[in-house]
Protein backbone atom coordinates (compact mmCIF):
# COMPACT_ATOMS: atom_id res chain seq x y z
CA UNK A 1 0.00 0.00 0.00
CA UNK A 2 1.41 3.45 -1.25
CA UNK A 3 1.93 5.77 1.29
CA UNK A 4 0.85 9.19 0.43
CA UNK A 5 2.47 12.24 0.19
CA UNK A 6 -0.58 14.11 0.56
CA UNK A 7 -4.34 13.98 0.43
CA UNK A 8 -7.92 15.17 1.43
CA UNK A 9 -9.23 13.92 5.27
CA UNK A 10 -12.78 14.29 4.46
CA UNK A 11 -15.51 12.17 6.27
CA UNK A 12 -19.30 11.66 7.29
CA UNK A 13 -19.37 15.19 8.68
CA UNK A 14 -18.34 16.60 5.41
CA UNK A 15 -20.96 14.21 3.80
CA UNK A 16 -23.69 15.57 5.08
CA UNK A 17 -23.13 19.24 4.77
CA UNK A 18 -23.23 18.65 0.68
CA UNK A 19 -26.07 16.62 1.67
CA UNK A 20 -27.96 19.57 3.38
CA UNK A 21 -27.24 21.69 0.29
CA UNK A 22 -28.07 19.31 -2.24
CA UNK A 23 -31.16 17.47 -0.43
CA UNK A 24 -32.23 20.85 1.84
CA UNK A 25 -31.17 24.28 0.07
CA UNK A 26 -31.12 22.98 -3.08
CA UNK A 27 -29.41 25.68 -5.03
CA UNK A 28 -25.49 24.85 -5.61
CA UNK A 29 -23.75 28.08 -7.20
CA UNK A 30 -22.99 30.80 -4.33
CA UNK A 31 -25.28 32.15 -1.93
CA UNK A 32 -26.07 31.47 1.84
CA UNK A 33 -23.58 28.90 2.28
CA UNK A 34 -20.71 30.88 0.94
CA UNK A 35 -22.20 33.80 2.80
CA UNK A 36 -21.72 31.74 6.05
CA UNK A 37 -18.26 30.97 5.16
CA UNK A 38 -17.02 33.76 4.77
CA UNK A 39 -18.43 34.67 8.05
CA UNK A 40 -16.74 31.80 9.81
CA UNK A 41 -13.36 32.47 7.96
CA UNK A 42 -13.93 36.14 9.06
CA UNK A 43 -14.63 35.02 12.88
CA UNK A 44 -11.85 32.78 12.97
CA UNK A 45 -9.03 35.42 11.83
CA UNK A 46 -10.92 37.90 14.03
CA UNK A 47 -11.92 40.39 11.47
CA UNK A 48 -15.04 42.12 9.95
CA UNK A 49 -16.84 40.17 7.17
CA UNK A 50 -16.26 42.37 4.99
CA UNK A 51 -12.90 41.64 4.51
CA UNK A 52 -13.27 38.18 3.19
CA UNK A 53 -14.21 37.17 -0.48
CA UNK A 54 -14.32 33.42 -1.33
CA UNK A 55 -13.63 32.15 -4.71
CA UNK A 56 -13.39 29.20 -6.51
CA UNK A 57 -9.26 28.60 -6.16
CA UNK A 58 -6.03 30.17 -4.54
CA UNK A 59 -4.86 31.31 -8.09
CA UNK A 60 -8.09 32.67 -8.62
CA UNK A 61 -7.98 34.82 -5.45
CA UNK A 62 -4.34 35.81 -6.53
CA UNK A 63 -5.18 36.84 -9.49
CA UNK A 64 -8.06 38.87 -8.61
CA UNK A 65 -5.99 40.48 -5.43
CA UNK A 66 -3.40 41.67 -8.41
CA UNK A 67 -5.56 42.39 -10.76
CA UNK A 68 -7.72 44.68 -7.95
CA UNK A 69 -4.17 46.01 -6.57
CA UNK A 70 -2.39 47.33 -9.89
CA UNK A 71 -2.35 48.06 -13.29
CA UNK A 72 -1.57 45.93 -16.77
CA UNK A 73 2.30 45.85 -16.88
CA UNK A 74 2.93 46.91 -13.54
CA UNK A 75 5.54 44.92 -12.06
CA UNK A 76 5.73 42.65 -8.92
CA UNK A 77 8.61 41.27 -6.83
CA UNK A 78 7.84 37.84 -6.04
CA UNK A 79 10.47 34.77 -5.60
CA UNK A 80 10.51 32.40 -8.41
CA UNK A 81 10.87 29.02 -6.08
CA UNK A 82 6.84 29.07 -5.91
CA UNK A 83 4.29 26.88 -8.17
CA UNK A 84 3.13 28.25 -11.11
CA UNK A 85 0.01 29.22 -10.32
CA UNK A 86 1.75 31.87 -8.92
CA UNK A 87 3.01 33.10 -11.59
CA UNK A 88 0.18 32.18 -13.99
CA UNK A 89 -2.18 34.34 -11.83
CA UNK A 90 -0.07 37.14 -11.89
CA UNK A 91 0.32 37.58 -16.04
CA UNK A 92 -3.23 36.82 -15.93
CA UNK A 93 -3.90 39.96 -14.18
CA UNK A 94 -1.97 41.82 -16.67
CA UNK A 95 1.44 42.21 -14.37
CA UNK A 96 4.82 41.48 -14.69
CA UNK A 97 6.41 38.78 -11.72
CA UNK A 98 9.49 39.53 -11.26
CA UNK A 99 11.62 37.12 -10.28
CA UNK A 100 13.40 37.04 -6.93
CA UNK A 101 15.82 34.62 -4.98
CA UNK A 102 14.72 33.39 -1.65
CA UNK A 103 16.89 32.68 1.62
CA UNK A 104 18.30 28.93 1.94
CA UNK A 105 17.33 28.28 5.45
CA UNK A 106 13.79 29.11 4.85
CA UNK A 107 12.60 29.36 1.27
CA UNK A 108 10.94 32.74 1.20
CA UNK A 109 11.63 36.04 -0.27
CA UNK A 110 15.22 37.69 0.08
CA UNK A 111 14.35 41.09 0.34
CA UNK A 112 17.97 42.23 -0.12
CA UNK A 113 18.02 40.50 -3.48
CA UNK A 114 13.98 42.06 -4.26
CA UNK A 115 15.36 45.31 -3.35
CA UNK A 116 18.29 44.97 -6.42
CA UNK A 117 15.38 44.86 -8.74
CA UNK A 118 12.89 47.30 -8.09
CA UNK A 119 12.40 49.25 -10.68
CA UNK A 120 9.63 52.22 -10.86
CA UNK A 121 7.40 49.86 -12.92
CA UNK A 122 7.34 47.48 -9.48
CA UNK A 123 4.06 48.50 -8.09
CA UNK A 124 3.66 45.17 -5.56
CA UNK A 125 5.68 42.94 -3.44
CA UNK A 126 4.30 39.26 -2.94
CA UNK A 127 6.15 37.25 0.19
CA UNK A 128 4.73 33.76 -0.82
CA UNK A 129 4.99 31.92 2.82
CA UNK A 130 6.77 28.32 1.86
CA UNK A 131 5.55 25.49 3.82
CA UNK A 132 3.45 27.60 5.95
CA UNK A 133 6.14 30.12 7.47
CA UNK A 134 5.48 33.30 7.05
CA UNK A 135 9.45 34.92 7.36
CA UNK A 136 9.96 38.41 7.50
CA UNK A 137 6.96 39.30 7.27
CA UNK A 138 7.05 42.42 9.17
CA UNK A 139 10.01 42.99 7.36
CA UNK A 140 8.04 42.88 4.29
CA UNK A 141 5.66 45.91 5.27
CA UNK A 142 8.61 47.48 5.69
CA UNK A 143 9.90 47.38 2.34
CA UNK A 144 6.90 47.75 1.28
CA UNK A 145 6.00 50.89 3.21
CA UNK A 146 9.49 51.96 1.92
CA UNK A 147 9.21 51.75 -1.46
CA UNK A 148 5.43 52.45 -2.12
CA UNK A 149 4.72 49.23 -2.80
CA UNK A 150 1.23 46.84 -2.46
CA UNK A 151 1.67 43.60 -0.63
CA UNK A 152 -0.50 40.97 -1.61
CA UNK A 153 0.93 37.36 0.48
CA UNK A 154 0.33 34.22 -1.19
CA UNK A 155 -0.69 32.08 1.68
CA UNK A 156 -1.83 29.28 -0.23
CA UNK A 157 -0.04 27.56 2.42
CA UNK A 158 -0.69 29.37 5.69
CA UNK A 159 -4.05 28.78 6.60
CA UNK A 160 -4.31 28.77 10.17
CA UNK A 161 -0.90 30.08 11.06
CA UNK A 162 0.05 32.68 13.03
CA UNK A 163 3.00 35.78 12.70
CA UNK A 164 3.78 37.37 16.18
CA UNK A 165 0.36 36.06 17.38
CA UNK A 166 -1.57 37.74 14.84
CA UNK A 167 -3.39 35.21 12.66
CA UNK A 168 -2.13 35.33 8.85
CA UNK A 169 -5.14 37.26 6.96
CA UNK A 170 -5.90 39.15 10.32
CA UNK A 171 -3.59 42.27 9.44
CA UNK A 172 -1.80 43.32 6.81
CA UNK A 173 -2.52 44.66 3.22
CA UNK A 174 -3.87 41.88 1.25
CA UNK A 175 -4.03 37.78 1.96
CA UNK A 176 -4.76 35.36 -0.46
CA UNK A 177 -5.67 31.49 0.78
CA UNK A 178 -5.79 28.08 -0.85
CA UNK A 179 -8.65 25.78 0.37
CA UNK A 180 -8.11 22.97 -2.19
CA UNK A 181 -8.02 19.51 -1.59
CA UNK A 182 -4.20 19.01 -0.01
CA UNK A 183 -4.16 21.96 2.12
CA UNK A 184 -4.95 22.94 6.14
CA UNK A 185 -7.94 23.10 5.41
CA UNK A 186 -10.30 22.30 1.73
CA UNK A 187 -13.40 23.17 0.88
CA UNK A 188 -12.86 20.70 -2.34
CA UNK A 189 -11.69 23.59 -4.42
CA UNK A 190 -11.64 27.17 -3.62
CA UNK A 191 -10.20 30.31 -2.07
CA UNK A 192 -9.94 33.47 -0.53
CA UNK A 193 -8.94 36.91 -0.66
CA UNK A 194 -8.87 39.09 2.83
CA UNK A 195 -7.79 42.40 3.10
CA UNK A 196 -9.02 45.61 4.78
CA UNK A 197 -9.22 47.62 1.68
CA UNK A 198 -12.68 47.90 0.89
CA UNK A 199 -12.48 49.11 -2.19
CA UNK A 200 -10.11 46.28 -3.44
CA UNK A 201 -12.03 43.97 -1.86
CA UNK A 202 -15.40 45.64 -3.48
CA UNK A 203 -13.60 45.16 -7.44
CA UNK A 204 -12.84 40.94 -6.20
CA UNK A 205 -16.67 40.48 -5.51
CA UNK A 206 -17.61 42.32 -9.02
CA UNK A 207 -14.77 39.97 -10.42
CA UNK A 208 -15.52 36.98 -9.57
CA UNK A 209 -18.96 37.30 -10.77
CA UNK A 210 -18.10 38.19 -14.32
CA UNK A 211 -17.54 41.49 -13.52
CA UNK A 212 -21.49 42.11 -12.42
CA UNK A 213 -21.17 45.03 -10.32
CA UNK A 214 -22.82 44.98 -6.99
CA UNK A 215 -24.09 40.98 -7.58
CA UNK A 216 -22.95 39.57 -4.45
CA UNK A 217 -25.23 40.73 -2.13
CA UNK A 218 -28.59 39.43 -4.57
CA UNK A 219 -26.55 36.00 -4.49
CA UNK A 220 -26.43 36.07 -0.56
CA UNK A 221 -30.24 36.35 -0.86
CA UNK A 222 -31.15 33.91 -3.28
CA UNK A 223 -31.33 36.06 -6.42
CA UNK A 224 -29.40 37.63 -9.20
CA UNK A 225 -28.96 40.22 -10.62
CA UNK A 226 -30.77 40.96 -14.38
CA UNK A 227 -30.44 44.63 -15.08
CA UNK A 228 -26.80 45.45 -14.29
CA UNK A 229 -23.62 46.94 -15.50
CA UNK A 230 -19.82 45.69 -16.06
CA UNK A 231 -17.28 48.71 -16.27
CA UNK A 232 -14.21 46.14 -15.59
CA UNK A 233 -13.34 42.95 -17.13
CA UNK A 234 -14.86 39.63 -14.50
CA UNK A 235 -14.78 35.66 -14.44
CA UNK A 236 -16.48 33.24 -13.51
CA UNK A 237 -14.03 32.72 -10.51
CA UNK A 238 -17.07 32.54 -7.35
CA UNK A 239 -17.08 29.57 -5.36
CA UNK A 240 -20.56 27.20 -4.86
CA UNK A 241 -22.35 26.65 -1.90
CA UNK A 242 -21.11 22.78 -2.27
CA UNK A 243 -17.52 23.75 -1.32
CA UNK A 244 -18.62 26.49 1.00
CA UNK A 245 -20.58 23.64 2.76
CA UNK A 246 -17.15 21.43 3.12
CA UNK A 247 -15.43 24.39 4.01
CA UNK A 248 -17.30 25.40 6.76
CA UNK A 249 -16.99 21.70 7.98
CA UNK A 250 -13.51 21.72 7.78
CA UNK A 251 -12.40 25.23 9.75
CA UNK A 252 -14.26 23.87 12.58
CA UNK A 253 -12.21 20.74 12.63
CA UNK A 254 -8.86 22.53 12.19
CA UNK A 255 -7.87 23.74 15.63
CA UNK A 256 -9.22 20.79 17.47
CA UNK A 257 -7.70 17.73 15.00
CA UNK A 258 -5.99 18.93 11.80
CA UNK A 259 -4.03 21.73 12.97
CA UNK A 260 -2.51 19.81 15.97
CA UNK A 261 -1.85 16.55 14.06
CA UNK A 262 0.19 18.78 11.64
CA UNK A 263 2.68 19.83 14.22
CA UNK A 264 3.04 16.93 16.09
CA UNK A 265 3.85 15.06 12.91
CA UNK A 266 6.26 17.85 12.01
CA UNK A 267 7.54 17.93 15.52
CA UNK A 268 8.46 14.03 15.02
CA UNK A 269 10.37 14.24 11.39
CA UNK A 270 12.54 16.95 12.98
CA UNK A 271 13.64 15.69 15.98
CA UNK A 272 14.46 11.63 14.07
CA UNK A 273 15.49 13.69 10.94
CA UNK A 274 17.66 16.63 12.86
CA UNK A 275 20.91 14.16 13.31
CA UNK A 276 20.83 12.46 10.04
CA UNK A 277 23.75 13.62 7.94
CA UNK A 278 22.99 14.78 4.33
CA UNK A 279 19.85 15.81 5.58
CA UNK A 280 19.51 19.77 6.86
CA UNK A 281 15.98 21.06 7.80
CA UNK A 282 14.62 24.30 6.74
CA UNK A 283 14.01 27.01 9.81
CA UNK A 284 10.36 27.06 10.87
CA UNK A 285 8.35 27.81 14.22
CA UNK A 286 5.94 24.91 14.46
CA UNK A 287 3.06 25.90 16.70
CA UNK A 288 2.44 29.40 15.43
CA UNK A 289 3.01 27.64 11.51
CA UNK A 290 1.00 24.75 10.93
CA UNK A 291 2.76 22.80 8.46
CA UNK A 292 1.28 22.06 5.16
CA UNK A 293 4.76 20.87 3.66
CA UNK A 294 7.49 18.79 4.97
CA UNK A 295 10.50 19.90 2.99
CA UNK A 296 13.98 18.84 3.71
CA UNK A 297 16.98 20.03 1.91
CA UNK A 298 18.80 16.48 0.82
CA UNK A 299 22.18 17.29 -0.08
CA UNK A 300 25.38 16.23 -1.96
CA UNK A 301 23.42 15.90 -5.12
CA UNK A 302 21.28 12.78 -3.58
CA UNK A 303 18.04 13.94 -3.57
CA UNK A 304 16.88 11.77 -6.50
CA UNK A 305 18.36 8.54 -5.43
CA UNK A 306 16.63 9.08 -2.24
CA UNK A 307 13.13 9.90 -3.57
CA UNK A 308 13.69 6.90 -6.07
CA UNK A 309 14.83 4.58 -2.77
CA UNK A 310 11.61 6.14 -0.58
CA UNK A 311 9.39 5.03 -3.55
CA UNK A 312 10.61 1.88 -4.01
CA UNK A 313 9.21 1.33 -0.49
CA UNK A 314 5.85 3.28 -1.50
CA UNK A 315 6.24 6.11 0.28
CA UNK A 316 5.70 9.08 -1.97
CA UNK A 317 7.73 12.07 -2.36
CA UNK A 318 7.43 15.49 -3.82
CA UNK A 319 9.16 18.67 -5.42
CA UNK A 320 7.86 22.03 -4.06
CA UNK A 321 8.86 23.36 -6.48
CA UNK A 322 10.43 23.82 -10.37
CA UNK A 323 11.61 27.63 -9.87
CA UNK A 324 9.03 29.52 -12.49
CA UNK A 325 12.40 31.48 -13.73
CA UNK A 326 13.43 28.52 -15.54
CA UNK A 327 10.05 27.70 -17.44
CA UNK A 328 9.74 28.69 -20.98
CA UNK A 329 6.98 31.09 -20.22
CA UNK A 330 9.21 33.35 -17.56
CA UNK A 331 12.23 33.45 -19.58
CA UNK A 332 13.37 29.83 -19.29
CA UNK A 333 16.91 30.54 -17.23
CA UNK A 334 17.60 34.07 -18.70
CA UNK A 335 18.06 35.24 -15.12
CA UNK A 336 20.03 33.60 -12.83
CA UNK A 337 19.02 32.85 -9.34
CA UNK A 338 21.59 30.71 -7.39
CA UNK A 339 20.32 30.21 -4.27
CA UNK A 340 17.59 29.12 -5.74
CA UNK A 341 18.68 26.81 -8.17
CA UNK A 342 20.30 24.68 -6.20
CA UNK A 343 17.32 24.50 -3.23
CA UNK A 344 15.95 23.24 -6.46
CA UNK A 345 18.46 19.98 -6.76
CA UNK A 346 18.15 19.72 -3.16
CA UNK A 347 14.34 19.99 -1.84
CA UNK A 348 12.07 17.02 -1.29
CA UNK A 349 8.81 16.61 0.11
CA UNK A 350 8.03 13.89 2.59
CA UNK A 351 4.80 12.75 3.31
CA UNK A 352 2.88 14.92 5.40
CA UNK A 353 -1.15 14.92 6.44
CA UNK A 354 -3.50 14.41 9.42
CA UNK A 355 -3.94 10.94 8.33
CA UNK A 356 -0.30 10.10 8.94
CA UNK A 357 -0.17 7.66 11.77
CA UNK A 358 3.28 8.09 14.43
CA UNK A 359 4.13 4.83 12.59
CA UNK A 360 4.02 5.77 9.01
CA UNK A 361 6.47 8.89 9.61
CA UNK A 362 8.58 7.11 11.70
CA UNK A 363 8.95 4.01 9.00
CA UNK A 364 10.03 7.01 6.65
CA UNK A 365 12.28 7.91 8.72
CA UNK A 366 13.78 5.03 9.22
CA UNK A 367 14.27 4.39 5.81
CA UNK A 368 16.10 7.80 5.28
CA UNK A 369 18.64 6.37 8.00
CA UNK A 370 18.87 3.22 6.43
CA UNK A 371 19.36 4.83 3.17
CA UNK A 372 22.45 7.40 4.58
CA UNK A 373 23.63 4.22 6.74
CA UNK A 374 23.77 2.14 3.87
CA UNK A 375 25.33 4.13 1.17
Amino acid sequence: MVMRLARSIVGEREVEAVSRVLLEDGYLGMGKEVKAFEEEIAAYLGVPASHVACVNSGTAAVHLAVAAAVEPGDEVLVQSLTYVATYQAITAAGAVPVACEVQADTVTLDLADAARRLTPRCKAVMPVHYASFPEGLDEVYQFAATHGLRVIEDAAHAFGCTCRGRRIGSFGDVACFSFDGIKNITSGEGGAVVSTDEALLARVRDARLLGVENDTEKRFCGQRSWEFDVHRPGYRYHMSNVFAAIGRTQLARLDSEFAPRRIALARQYRRRLGPVPGIALLRTDLGPVVPHLMPVRVLDGRRDELSAALNREGMQCGIHYKPNHLLSLFGGGAVRLPVTERLYQELLSLPLHPGLSDADVDAVCEAIIRFFRER
